[in-house]
């Protein structure tokens, strides 16, 4: 079995960040002891220097491997560039045990909320699909924006601009996972054979409702995928259960 905790939304500043909240969860993903983790995007709040130099030793905190692609608050003030200095790639590829291959996607742009993913990365995110296709490996691609709208956000603004063509490829690839965060509300949406995943704030005080800081968990076995929604000192909840593609 692989186990990989998914979060997202940190928003590392003076005033959004609650760092009691942090620390628990830091505690609570430690003492699962995950293969990995994955963290899609809006780790600062602003994007400045400061801001991310915080969030690295928060970061550091955790000690399973930990993988990361920016959202739109990291690509402000220049801070796309602090990213692929102080937190690494803003796209990449890696395979664990020659099976499960996740990709991260850089979906931000510079100054704006919006989400886009472009040609060349598109063209690039098809490659890297037709291999998981040609290997049959278990497909994870993480980015910051959703492909699909989120209930409960109210009016959409901040979607994919080339969410069409995205999620075609995605889902012509069957790809099992497609995890994003953004909108500080979980939710799953599964569109053919592909699971799309919205994690929620981990400790962001930026919060819809009675909505709370929560992270996912993603049991995957050679038959099926179970992802669990688990509030910060709270509660741990089945989310879904799915029968694994088989190809």
């Amino acid at each position: 079995m692989t186990l990989i905790v998914h979060i997202s939304d940190l928003h590392v500043c003076e005033n959004e960040f609650d760092e009691d909240i942090f620390m628990q969860a830091v505690s609570e993903i430690n003492n699962l002891k995950p293969d990995m983790i994955i963290l899609t995007g809006d780790i600062t709040n602003s994007g400045y220097y400061y801001e991310f130099q915080q969030a690295t030793k928060y970061l550091e905190m955790f000690e399973a491997p930990l993988f990361a692609v920016p959202g739109n608050h990291d690509a402000r003030n220049l801070g796309y560039q602090t990213f692929e200095e102080l937190i690494g790639e803003r796209s990449w590829k890696l395979t664990m045990g020659g099976n499960l291959t996740v990709i991260g996607l850089d979906s931000s742009s510079p100054d704006e909320n919006r989400g886009h993913i472009g040609n060349p990365q598109h063209m690039w995110l098809e490659h890297q699909l037709d291999e998981c296709t040609i290997n049959e490996n278990f497909s994870i691609v993480a980015l910051h924006h959703h492909v699909i709208s989120i209930p409960q956000t109210g009016r959409e603004r901040n979607v994919l601009s080339d969410a069409g063509d995205v999620l075609k490829t995605l889902t012509n690839h069957e790809v099992d996972l497609v995890l994003s965060g953004h909108k500080h509300v979980p939710n799953i949406w599964k569109l053919n054979n592909t699971i799309v995943v919205n994690a929620g704030s981990l400790c962001s005080k930026k919060l819809r409702g009675k909505i709370k800081n929560s992270y996912m968990i993603y049991n995957v076995t050679e038959d099926e995928i179970e992802i669990f929604l688990n509030n910060i000192n709270g509660e741990k909840f089945l989310f879904g259960k799915y029968a694994r593609n088989v190809l």
